[in-house]
């Protein structure tokens, strides 16, 4: 089962001015092959159809525990897809096109089907689909493709950084750059772990650290790099097993964090879109209808 808290992972920074063609970019790492609903989707599965837990439990905890944590990532860029995607029409009579200014942009299911929301998909318009996950039940092949999917979203996230420059996109991109690398360690560990193989010596793919971007460093400079959040009361405890150990930048050790992050002070709360007829609802008026019912 699982625990909801109604907060961010980290607070974002209220957006200035809309962007709708770089949400649409960044609307890649949400549904797209190497999105976040893909790294969800693999690990959580990986976890469900998990055989032998018992003898080889921390490899379990491993995945399951980052499973949850994707969670909160898909969160994260769904409000940062949102943010962009604020204000960004005119909010006049439907008589006069307010959403005219929508069919020049590059996705118009972001003003046609979701009322200026996050897609399940990519950047293309294409549906995220379930044939995204790999789960052979070979734990030493599941771990390398969560290797793999981990850089192939690194990849990804850094060439949405480098195009667009909102400051949104870029604080989210920091962070995601910067846990996506405690995964992409973490999988590598696993497996030297497992076959004695060090694939962390890969690393980074692409060949850039992640200090090299102000938004990522800034999250390594307070040790988000070295931690991996157990995300529950009391189980996952295993990973300690896997995530030990100083860290390869030689800036600590690695630790196990026995909960989530600290997280945002609140949600950010988007604005009504009424050319969207968004959310269409009037408080005075429902508070009318209770008193009358």
């Amino acid at each position: 089962m699982f625990l909801r808290i109604d907060k961010l992972q980290i607070e974002l920074p209220m957006p200035q001015e809309p962007d709708p063609n770089a949400a649409n970019a960044v609307n890649e790492l949400m549904g797209g092959r190497f999105g976040e609903m893909s790294t969800l989707m693999n690990y959580m599965y990986q976890s469900f159809n998990f055989r032998g837990r018992s003898r080889v439990r921390p490899y379990y905890d491993l995945i399951a525990n980052i499973a949850t944590e994707e969670i909160g990532h898909i969160e994260l860029v769904s409000a940062t897809v949102n943010s962009m995607l604020s204000d960004s029409m005119s909010h006049d009579d439907p008589l006069s096109t307010p959403l005219g200014g929508a069919k020049d942009l590059n996705n118009l299911h972001h003003f046609i089907v979701t009322g200026q929301g996050t897609l399940p998909g990519n950047s293309m318009g294409g549906h995220w689909n379930g044939d995204y996950v790999f789960n052979s039940g070979n734990l030493k092949l599941d771990l390398l493709h969560n290797f793999f999917l981990e850089v192939g979203a690194r990849t990804q996230k850094l060439r949405v950084y480098e195009m667009t420059d909102h400051p949104v996109a870029r604080e989210m991109l920091g962070y995601l750059l910067v846990r996506g690398g405690v995964h992409a360690l973490a999988y590598a560990k696993a497996l030297e772990e497992l076959t004695g193989t060090d694939v962390k010596n890969l690393l980074p793919i692409p060949e850039i650290e992640n200090n090299a971007f102000p938004e990522a460093r800034k999250f390594e400079d307070a040790g988000y790099h070295r931690k991996l959040y157990r995300f529950s009361y009391d189980d996952f405890k295993e990973v300690s097993k896997i995530w030990k150990g100083p860290s390869p930048d030689g800036s600590g050790d690695l630790e196990v964090v026995d909960g989530p992050p600290e997280g945002s002070k609140e949600k950010p709360d988007f604005p009504d879109a009424p050319e969207s007829f968004a959310p269409s609802v009037n408080p005075e008026e429902l508070e009318e209808i209770a008193r009358k019912l």
